[in-house]
Protein backbone atom coordinates (compact mmCIF):
# COMPACT_ATOMS: atom_id res chain seq x y z
CA UNK A 1 0.00 0.00 0.00
CA UNK A 2 1.57 3.57 -1.08
CA UNK A 3 2.19 5.89 1.71
CA UNK A 4 1.38 8.96 0.06
CA UNK A 5 -1.96 10.50 -0.71
CA UNK A 6 -4.11 8.90 -3.73
CA UNK A 7 -6.14 11.07 -5.95
CA UNK A 8 -9.48 9.78 -8.06
CA UNK A 9 -11.57 11.17 -10.97
CA UNK A 10 -14.40 13.10 -10.69
CA UNK A 11 -17.37 11.36 -13.13
CA UNK A 12 -20.99 12.46 -13.01
CA UNK A 13 -20.20 14.94 -9.44
CA UNK A 14 -18.72 11.98 -7.71
CA UNK A 15 -15.19 11.64 -6.57
CA UNK A 16 -14.23 8.03 -7.57
CA UNK A 17 -11.28 5.52 -8.38
CA UNK A 18 -13.28 2.65 -9.53
CA UNK A 19 -12.22 0.31 -12.35
CA UNK A 20 -8.57 2.47 -12.21
CA UNK A 21 -5.85 0.23 -14.05
CA UNK A 22 -3.49 1.30 -11.12
CA UNK A 23 -1.85 4.28 -9.81
CA UNK A 24 -0.05 6.83 -11.68
CA UNK A 25 2.97 8.78 -9.48
CA UNK A 26 3.20 12.40 -9.03
CA UNK A 27 6.77 13.66 -8.74
CA UNK A 28 8.25 16.62 -7.02
CA UNK A 29 10.57 18.01 -10.32
CA UNK A 30 12.88 19.87 -7.61
CA UNK A 31 13.32 17.08 -5.25
CA UNK A 32 12.66 14.21 -7.11
CA UNK A 33 10.38 13.11 -4.51
CA UNK A 34 7.02 11.41 -4.96
CA UNK A 35 4.34 13.10 -3.45
CA UNK A 36 1.03 11.55 -4.45
CA UNK A 37 0.05 8.90 -6.99
CA UNK A 38 -3.76 9.46 -9.44
CA UNK A 39 -6.02 7.25 -10.57
CA UNK A 40 -4.48 5.41 -14.36
CA UNK A 41 -7.98 5.30 -16.49
CA UNK A 42 -8.33 3.06 -19.06
CA UNK A 43 -11.34 2.65 -21.86
CA UNK A 44 -13.89 1.60 -19.27
CA UNK A 45 -13.86 4.55 -16.59
CA UNK A 46 -13.89 7.05 -20.10
CA UNK A 47 -16.42 5.76 -21.36
CA UNK A 48 -18.29 6.20 -18.01
CA UNK A 49 -17.41 9.92 -18.12
CA UNK A 50 -18.11 10.83 -21.57
CA UNK A 51 -21.76 8.70 -20.80
CA UNK A 52 -21.89 11.00 -18.00
CA UNK A 53 -20.96 14.32 -20.04
CA UNK A 54 -23.68 13.17 -22.53
CA UNK A 55 -26.30 12.72 -20.20
CA UNK A 56 -25.71 15.90 -18.85
CA UNK A 57 -25.33 18.09 -22.03
CA UNK A 58 -29.16 18.75 -22.83
CA UNK A 59 -30.12 20.23 -19.40
CA UNK A 60 -26.80 22.06 -19.60
CA UNK A 61 -27.30 23.73 -23.29
CA UNK A 62 -31.20 24.71 -21.63
CA UNK A 63 -30.33 26.21 -18.55
CA UNK A 64 -29.88 29.26 -20.40
CA UNK A 65 -26.73 31.60 -20.84
CA UNK A 66 -27.12 33.96 -17.90
CA UNK A 67 -27.26 30.55 -15.70
CA UNK A 68 -24.21 29.05 -17.14
CA UNK A 69 -22.67 32.45 -16.81
CA UNK A 70 -23.10 32.78 -12.92
CA UNK A 71 -21.92 29.09 -12.49
CA UNK A 72 -18.71 30.33 -14.10
CA UNK A 73 -18.37 33.81 -12.22
CA UNK A 74 -18.48 32.16 -8.80
CA UNK A 75 -16.31 29.20 -9.93
CA UNK A 76 -13.82 32.34 -11.04
CA UNK A 77 -14.41 33.60 -6.98
CA UNK A 78 -13.92 29.81 -5.63
CA UNK A 79 -10.59 29.63 -7.80
CA UNK A 80 -9.53 33.20 -6.22
CA UNK A 81 -10.41 31.76 -2.70
CA UNK A 82 -8.31 28.87 -3.22
CA UNK A 83 -5.45 30.53 -4.96
CA UNK A 84 -2.70 29.75 -2.43
CA UNK A 85 -3.86 25.46 -2.21
CA UNK A 86 -3.62 25.42 -6.39
CA UNK A 87 -0.63 27.36 -6.37
CA UNK A 88 1.36 25.30 -3.72
CA UNK A 89 -0.03 22.29 -5.29
CA UNK A 90 1.07 23.43 -8.58
CA UNK A 91 4.82 24.09 -7.71
CA UNK A 92 5.29 21.20 -6.00
CA UNK A 93 4.39 18.91 -9.02
CA UNK A 94 5.19 21.28 -11.90
CA UNK A 95 8.26 23.20 -10.40
CA UNK A 96 7.69 26.67 -11.31
CA UNK A 97 8.28 29.04 -8.79
CA UNK A 98 5.44 29.64 -6.01
CA UNK A 99 4.69 33.37 -6.79
CA UNK A 100 4.74 32.30 -10.56
CA UNK A 101 2.24 29.85 -9.91
CA UNK A 102 0.21 31.87 -7.88
CA UNK A 103 0.20 34.49 -10.74
CA UNK A 104 -0.98 31.54 -13.03
CA UNK A 105 -4.33 30.99 -10.78
CA UNK A 106 -4.97 34.63 -11.14
CA UNK A 107 -5.24 34.32 -14.57
CA UNK A 108 -7.21 31.22 -14.31
CA UNK A 109 -9.92 33.37 -12.04
CA UNK A 110 -9.76 35.92 -14.66
CA UNK A 111 -10.63 33.46 -17.79
CA UNK A 112 -13.60 32.44 -15.86
CA UNK A 113 -14.90 35.98 -15.56
CA UNK A 114 -14.06 36.75 -18.90
CA UNK A 115 -16.08 33.87 -20.43
CA UNK A 116 -19.05 34.32 -17.90
CA UNK A 117 -19.56 37.93 -19.85
CA UNK A 118 -18.68 36.28 -22.91
CA UNK A 119 -21.31 33.34 -22.05
CA UNK A 120 -24.43 35.88 -22.74
CA UNK A 121 -22.83 36.90 -26.14
CA UNK A 122 -23.87 34.00 -28.07
CA UNK A 123 -25.32 36.51 -30.99
CA UNK A 124 -27.52 34.93 -34.35
CA UNK A 125 -28.23 37.01 -36.83
CA UNK A 126 -31.45 36.85 -40.02
CA UNK A 127 -30.55 36.66 -43.37
CA UNK A 128 -32.66 37.94 -45.98
CA UNK A 129 -34.78 36.15 -48.32
CA UNK A 130 -35.60 36.26 -52.07
CA UNK A 131 -38.81 35.01 -51.65
CA UNK A 132 -41.47 37.27 -49.89
CA UNK A 133 -43.09 35.43 -46.74
CA UNK A 134 -40.07 33.56 -45.60
CA UNK A 135 -37.58 34.51 -42.78
CA UNK A 136 -33.99 32.88 -41.97
CA UNK A 137 -33.01 32.75 -38.49
CA UNK A 138 -28.94 31.88 -37.85
CA UNK A 139 -28.29 30.37 -34.68
CA UNK A 140 -25.57 29.12 -32.89
CA UNK A 141 -25.93 25.99 -30.63
CA UNK A 142 -22.90 23.98 -28.33
CA UNK A 143 -21.73 21.25 -30.26
CA UNK A 144 -22.05 18.95 -27.19
CA UNK A 145 -19.07 16.67 -25.48
CA UNK A 146 -15.92 18.23 -25.77
CA UNK A 147 -12.46 16.21 -24.83
CA UNK A 148 -10.17 18.88 -23.37
CA UNK A 149 -6.35 17.51 -22.92
CA UNK A 150 -4.16 19.79 -21.00
CA UNK A 151 -0.42 20.02 -20.94
CA UNK A 152 1.51 20.21 -18.14
CA UNK A 153 3.95 23.00 -18.65
CA UNK A 154 0.52 25.93 -17.89
CA UNK A 155 -1.71 23.20 -16.06
CA UNK A 156 -4.01 25.47 -14.89
CA UNK A 157 -4.59 28.41 -17.34
CA UNK A 158 -4.24 26.14 -20.20
CA UNK A 159 -7.35 24.04 -18.88
CA UNK A 160 -9.11 27.37 -17.68
CA UNK A 161 -9.06 28.77 -21.00
CA UNK A 162 -11.10 24.73 -22.55
CA UNK A 163 -13.14 24.96 -19.58
CA UNK A 164 -14.05 28.31 -19.73
CA UNK A 165 -15.05 28.91 -23.18
CA UNK A 166 -16.76 25.36 -23.32
CA UNK A 167 -18.82 25.90 -20.59
CA UNK A 168 -20.10 29.37 -21.93
CA UNK A 169 -20.78 27.79 -25.14
CA UNK A 170 -22.92 25.15 -23.33
CA UNK A 171 -20.67 22.10 -24.21
CA UNK A 172 -20.25 19.60 -21.34
CA UNK A 173 -16.78 18.48 -20.85
CA UNK A 174 -14.30 15.46 -19.93
CA UNK A 175 -11.28 17.25 -19.35
CA UNK A 176 -7.99 14.76 -18.99
CA UNK A 177 -5.00 16.66 -17.06
CA UNK A 178 -1.37 16.06 -17.99
CA UNK A 179 -0.49 12.88 -15.71
CA UNK A 180 2.85 15.02 -14.60
CA UNK A 181 0.68 17.87 -13.09
CA UNK A 182 -3.00 16.36 -12.09
CA UNK A 183 -2.98 17.88 -8.72
CA UNK A 184 -3.97 21.65 -9.85
CA UNK A 185 -6.12 20.96 -11.83
CA UNK A 186 -8.24 18.49 -9.47
CA UNK A 187 -8.22 21.75 -7.31
CA UNK A 188 -9.61 23.55 -10.32
CA UNK A 189 -12.41 20.96 -10.51
CA UNK A 190 -13.00 20.84 -6.96
CA UNK A 191 -13.39 24.76 -7.27
CA UNK A 192 -16.37 23.93 -10.09
CA UNK A 193 -17.99 21.80 -8.20
CA UNK A 194 -18.39 24.41 -5.02
CA UNK A 195 -19.65 26.86 -7.42
CA UNK A 196 -22.86 24.27 -7.88
CA UNK A 197 -22.12 23.08 -11.77
CA UNK A 198 -24.26 20.65 -11.83
CA UNK A 199 -22.96 16.81 -11.82
CA UNK A 200 -21.78 15.48 -14.98
CA UNK A 201 -20.99 18.64 -16.75
CA UNK A 202 -17.37 18.99 -16.45
CA UNK A 203 -15.26 15.73 -15.67
CA UNK A 204 -11.80 14.73 -14.99
CA UNK A 205 -10.10 11.30 -15.61
CA UNK A 206 -6.27 11.06 -14.73
CA UNK A 207 -4.36 8.75 -16.58
CA UNK A 208 -1.38 8.84 -19.52
CA UNK A 209 -1.86 9.91 -23.39
CA UNK A 210 -1.41 6.23 -24.66
CA UNK A 211 -4.44 4.49 -22.51
CA UNK A 212 -6.34 7.55 -21.46
CA UNK A 213 -6.06 9.99 -23.74
CA UNK A 214 -6.14 7.64 -26.76
CA UNK A 215 -9.17 6.39 -25.32
CA UNK A 216 -10.86 9.69 -24.77
CA UNK A 217 -9.89 11.14 -28.47
CA UNK A 218 -11.15 8.22 -30.25
CA UNK A 219 -14.80 8.09 -28.14
CA UNK A 220 -17.55 7.96 -30.48
CA UNK A 221 -19.28 10.03 -28.12
CA UNK A 222 -16.54 12.79 -28.15
CA UNK A 223 -18.28 15.87 -30.59
CA UNK A 224 -15.17 18.14 -30.18
CA UNK A 225 -11.39 17.68 -29.32
CA UNK A 226 -9.07 20.49 -27.59
CA UNK A 227 -5.53 19.72 -27.04
CA UNK A 228 -2.48 21.45 -26.25
CA UNK A 229 0.86 19.68 -26.75
CA UNK A 230 3.07 18.26 -28.70
CA UNK A 231 3.31 18.10 -32.46
CA UNK A 232 3.64 14.31 -32.40
CA UNK A 233 0.98 13.84 -30.41
CA UNK A 234 -1.57 16.43 -32.37
CA UNK A 235 -0.57 14.05 -35.57
CA UNK A 236 -1.66 11.42 -33.47
CA UNK A 237 -4.98 12.65 -32.51
CA UNK A 238 -6.15 13.22 -36.23
CA UNK A 239 -4.83 9.88 -37.42
CA UNK A 240 -6.94 8.13 -34.38
CA UNK A 241 -9.84 10.23 -33.04
CA UNK A 242 -12.24 8.52 -35.44
CA UNK A 243 -14.83 9.72 -37.39
CA UNK A 244 -15.63 13.77 -37.84
CA UNK A 245 -14.92 15.62 -34.69
CA UNK A 246 -14.18 19.16 -34.88
CA UNK A 247 -10.75 19.76 -33.38
CA UNK A 248 -8.52 22.96 -31.83
CA UNK A 249 -5.15 22.08 -31.78
CA UNK A 250 -2.18 24.18 -30.08
CA UNK A 251 1.17 22.21 -30.72
CA UNK A 252 3.65 24.59 -29.75
CA UNK A 253 6.56 26.82 -31.74
CA UNK A 254 9.96 27.11 -32.60
CA UNK A 255 9.12 31.16 -32.04
CA UNK A 256 11.76 33.71 -33.37
CA UNK A 257 12.79 37.17 -31.77
CA UNK A 258 13.77 39.90 -34.54
CA UNK A 259 15.72 42.60 -32.75
CA UNK A 260 15.98 45.33 -36.01
CA UNK A 261 18.50 48.04 -36.60
CA UNK A 262 16.47 50.86 -34.29
CA UNK A 263 15.33 48.80 -31.48
CA UNK A 264 16.36 50.02 -28.00
CA UNK A 265 18.80 47.15 -27.23
CA UNK A 266 18.31 47.66 -23.15
CA UNK A 267 14.65 46.35 -23.75
CA UNK A 268 15.02 44.04 -26.02
CA UNK A 269 18.00 42.21 -23.95
CA UNK A 270 14.70 42.13 -21.22
CA UNK A 271 12.43 41.00 -23.40
CA UNK A 272 14.37 38.54 -24.61
CA UNK A 273 15.33 37.27 -21.21
CA UNK A 274 11.85 36.93 -19.86
CA UNK A 275 10.63 35.13 -22.38
CA UNK A 276 13.52 32.30 -23.15
CA UNK A 277 14.03 31.57 -19.82
CA UNK A 278 10.59 31.93 -18.00
CA UNK A 279 8.64 28.98 -16.60
CA UNK A 280 12.50 27.17 -17.79
CA UNK A 281 11.72 28.22 -21.63
CA UNK A 282 8.64 25.50 -20.93
CA UNK A 283 6.73 28.09 -22.50
CA UNK A 284 4.80 27.63 -26.25
CA UNK A 285 5.46 30.82 -27.39
CA UNK A 286 8.78 30.99 -25.36
CA UNK A 287 11.73 32.66 -27.71
CA UNK A 288 13.86 29.73 -29.01
CA UNK A 289 16.02 31.70 -31.72
CA UNK A 290 17.22 35.85 -31.79
CA UNK A 291 18.00 37.17 -35.02
CA UNK A 292 20.23 40.22 -34.57
CA UNK A 293 21.00 43.48 -36.91
CA UNK A 294 24.71 43.02 -36.93
CA UNK A 295 26.21 46.10 -35.43
CA UNK A 296 23.87 45.55 -31.98
CA UNK A 297 25.22 42.33 -32.18
CA UNK A 298 28.04 42.11 -29.80
CA UNK A 299 26.51 44.01 -27.67
CA UNK A 300 23.14 41.54 -27.49
CA UNK A 301 24.67 38.79 -26.80
CA UNK A 302 26.46 40.28 -23.80
CA UNK A 303 23.86 42.25 -22.46
CA UNK A 304 21.79 38.35 -22.53
CA UNK A 305 24.61 36.81 -21.03
CA UNK A 306 25.00 39.26 -17.92
CA UNK A 307 21.44 39.03 -17.63
CA UNK A 308 20.96 35.45 -17.66
CA UNK A 309 23.54 35.03 -15.43
CA UNK A 310 21.98 37.21 -12.67
CA UNK A 311 18.45 34.77 -12.54
CA UNK A 312 18.02 33.07 -9.34
CA UNK A 313 17.28 29.37 -9.59
CA UNK A 314 16.06 27.32 -7.01
CA UNK A 315 13.47 25.26 -5.45
CA UNK A 316 10.50 27.08 -5.82
CA UNK A 317 8.63 26.37 -3.09
CA UNK A 318 11.85 27.30 -0.75
CA UNK A 319 12.54 30.58 -2.27
CA UNK A 320 8.96 31.62 -4.02
CA UNK A 321 10.79 34.80 -5.12
CA UNK A 322 12.64 32.66 -7.43
CA UNK A 323 13.11 33.31 -11.03
CA UNK A 324 13.28 29.87 -11.93
CA UNK A 325 12.63 26.35 -11.07
CA UNK A 326 13.50 23.06 -12.02
CA UNK A 327 12.34 21.70 -15.54
CA UNK A 328 9.23 19.24 -14.96
CA UNK A 329 10.47 16.11 -15.78
CA UNK A 330 13.62 14.46 -16.84
CA UNK A 331 13.00 13.73 -20.95
CA UNK A 332 12.66 17.80 -21.11
CA UNK A 333 16.29 17.77 -19.80
CA UNK A 334 17.83 15.20 -22.39
CA UNK A 335 16.34 16.62 -25.05
CA UNK A 336 17.85 20.19 -23.80
CA UNK A 337 20.94 18.45 -23.48
CA UNK A 338 20.68 17.47 -26.89
CA UNK A 339 20.45 20.20 -28.56
CA UNK A 340 23.17 22.47 -26.88
CA UNK A 341 25.36 19.55 -27.70
CA UNK A 342 24.66 19.86 -31.14
CA UNK A 343 24.86 23.99 -31.12
CA UNK A 344 27.89 23.24 -29.93
CA UNK A 345 29.48 20.60 -31.69
CA UNK A 346 28.27 22.69 -35.09
CA UNK A 347 30.22 25.96 -33.86
CA UNK A 348 27.87 27.75 -31.43
CA UNK A 349 30.15 29.77 -28.79
CA UNK A 350 28.75 29.60 -25.08
CA UNK A 351 27.90 32.43 -23.58
CA UNK A 352 26.97 31.06 -20.35
CA UNK A 353 24.88 27.98 -18.95
CA UNK A 354 25.27 24.65 -20.62
CA UNK A 355 24.85 22.70 -17.56
CA UNK A 356 23.27 21.83 -13.89
CA UNK A 357 23.92 24.24 -11.36
CA UNK A 358 27.03 23.44 -9.32
CA UNK A 359 24.85 23.75 -6.35
CA UNK A 360 22.10 21.73 -7.56
CA UNK A 361 22.87 17.84 -7.04
CA UNK A 362 18.95 16.69 -6.78
CA UNK A 363 16.45 17.86 -9.19
CA UNK A 364 15.38 18.47 -13.35
CA UNK A 365 17.49 21.74 -12.91
CA UNK A 366 19.47 23.23 -15.83
CA UNK A 367 20.94 26.85 -16.33
CA UNK A 368 19.53 29.48 -18.64
CA UNK A 369 21.74 29.00 -21.68
CA UNK A 370 23.11 31.23 -24.52
CA UNK A 371 24.19 29.86 -27.71
CA UNK A 372 25.83 32.75 -29.95
CA UNK A 373 26.77 32.22 -33.43
CA UNK A 374 24.05 30.05 -34.33
CA UNK A 375 23.41 28.58 -38.22
CA UNK A 376 20.27 27.42 -38.97
CA UNK A 377 21.23 23.89 -39.13
CA UNK A 378 21.21 23.68 -35.47
CA UNK A 379 18.34 22.04 -33.36
CA UNK A 380 18.36 25.00 -31.28
CA UNK A 381 17.96 26.83 -34.45
CA UNK A 382 14.87 24.86 -36.14
CA UNK A 383 13.66 22.66 -33.74
CA UNK A 384 11.73 23.63 -30.51
CA UNK A 385 14.02 22.95 -27.56
CA UNK A 386 11.16 23.54 -24.87
CA UNK A 387 13.76 24.24 -22.10
CA UNK A 388 15.81 26.86 -20.60
CA UNK A 389 18.24 27.84 -23.84
CA UNK A 390 18.06 30.27 -26.88
CA UNK A 391 20.25 30.53 -30.09
CA UNK A 392 21.03 33.81 -31.49
CA UNK A 393 22.18 34.90 -34.65
CA UNK A 394 23.17 38.07 -36.40
CA UNK A 395 21.81 39.52 -40.08
CA UNK A 396 22.57 42.37 -42.16
CA UNK A 397 18.94 43.44 -43.26
CA UNK A 398 15.50 43.26 -42.11
CA UNK A 399 14.45 41.26 -45.07
CA UNK A 400 16.64 38.54 -44.68
CA UNK A 401 16.01 38.59 -40.67
CA UNK A 402 12.17 37.94 -41.55
CA UNK A 403 12.80 35.62 -44.12
CA UNK A 404 14.51 33.04 -41.48
CA UNK A 405 12.10 34.00 -38.98
CA UNK A 406 9.84 33.24 -41.47
CA UNK A 407 11.80 30.04 -42.27
CA UNK A 408 9.81 27.45 -39.93
CA UNK A 409 7.18 24.67 -40.15
CA UNK A 410 6.05 26.71 -37.16
CA UNK A 411 3.92 29.68 -36.77
CA UNK A 412 2.77 30.20 -33.42
CA UNK A 413 4.24 33.63 -32.25
CA UNK A 414 7.08 36.01 -33.43
CA UNK A 415 8.69 38.93 -31.22
CA UNK A 416 10.36 42.02 -32.64
CA UNK A 417 11.47 44.98 -31.12
CA UNK A 418 12.11 47.98 -33.31
CA UNK A 419 11.56 52.49 -32.50
CA UNK A 420 11.61 53.11 -36.63
CA UNK A 421 7.91 53.08 -37.52
CA UNK A 422 8.34 51.51 -41.30
CA UNK A 423 10.63 48.49 -39.38
CA UNK A 424 7.57 47.98 -37.14
CA UNK A 425 5.18 47.75 -39.71
CA UNK A 426 7.04 45.99 -42.02
CA UNK A 427 7.31 42.84 -39.56
CA UNK A 428 3.84 43.34 -38.15
CA UNK A 429 2.92 42.28 -42.17
CA UNK A 430 5.27 40.48 -43.24
CA UNK A 431 6.17 37.93 -39.96
CA UNK A 432 3.58 34.86 -40.95
CA UNK A 433 2.50 33.80 -37.22
CA UNK A 434 -0.67 33.65 -35.62
CA UNK A 435 0.20 36.13 -32.78
CA UNK A 436 3.34 38.97 -33.13
CA UNK A 437 3.89 41.05 -30.81
CA UNK A 438 6.42 43.87 -30.96
CA UNK A 439 8.22 45.91 -28.06
CA UNK A 440 6.95 43.44 -25.76
CA UNK A 441 6.94 39.86 -24.90
CA UNK A 442 3.21 39.09 -24.08
CA UNK A 443 1.51 37.42 -27.26
CA UNK A 444 -1.88 36.82 -25.85
CA UNK A 445 -4.07 38.36 -24.22
CA UNK A 446 -7.49 36.96 -22.74
CA UNK A 447 -9.54 38.77 -25.40
CA UNK A 448 -7.84 38.38 -28.11
CA UNK A 449 -7.46 35.13 -30.53
CA UNK A 450 -4.98 32.39 -29.89
CA UNK A 451 -3.74 30.45 -32.05
CA UNK A 452 -1.10 29.08 -34.59
CA UNK A 453 0.28 28.42 -38.40
CA UNK A 454 1.38 25.81 -40.03
CA UNK A 455 2.10 22.85 -37.88
CA UNK A 456 1.79 24.87 -34.55
CA UNK A 457 -2.08 23.93 -34.59
CA UNK A 458 -5.80 24.65 -35.81
CA UNK A 459 -8.13 26.70 -34.49
CA UNK A 460 -8.12 29.31 -31.81
CA UNK A 461 -8.20 29.66 -27.76
CA UNK A 462 -8.85 33.03 -25.91
CA UNK A 463 -11.07 35.77 -27.55
CA UNK A 464 -14.83 35.08 -28.45
CA UNK A 465 -13.13 33.23 -30.96
CA UNK A 466 -12.06 30.25 -28.80
CA UNK A 467 -15.57 29.99 -27.43
CA UNK A 468 -16.95 29.89 -31.31
CA UNK A 469 -14.80 26.41 -31.64
CA UNK A 470 -17.23 25.27 -29.48
CA UNK A 471 -20.48 26.57 -31.37
CA UNK A 472 -22.18 25.13 -34.22
CA UNK A 473 -24.40 27.20 -36.67
CA UNK A 474 -28.28 25.99 -37.72
CA UNK A 475 -30.32 27.85 -40.34
CA UNK A 476 -33.92 28.05 -39.39
CA UNK A 477 -36.00 28.90 -42.76
CA UNK A 478 -39.53 29.58 -41.59
CA UNK A 479 -42.64 30.46 -43.90
CA UNK A 480 -45.03 32.79 -42.20
CA UNK A 481 -46.81 34.14 -45.14
CA UNK A 482 -48.47 32.54 -48.12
Amino acid sequence: MSDVKRYPNFIDGQWTADGAADWLPVVNPATEERIAEVARSGAAVVDRAVAAARRAFPAWRDLGAHRRADILRKAGERVSAHRQGIGEAMTREQGKPLNEALGEVDKLAKTFAYYAEEAVRVLGYTAPNEEPGHLSLVEREPMGVAAAIAPWNYPVELIGWKLGAGLAAGCTLVVKPSEWTPLSAIGVVRCLEEAGLPAGVVNLVNGDGPTTGQALVSHPDIDKIAFTGSLRVGEDIFRTMGGIKSVSLELGGNCPLVVAPSADLAAAVKGAVRRSFRNMGQVCIAINRIYVHRPLYDDFVAGMVAAAGRLVIADGFAVPTADLGPMTNAAGLVKVREHVADALARGARLGCGGKRPDDKPVGHFYEPTVLADCTPDMLVMNAETFGPVVGISAYDTLEEAIELANDSPYGLAAYAYARDAGEIFDMARKLSFGSVAINNVDAGIINAPYGGRRKSGTGYEHGREGMEGYLQFKHVRIRHRA
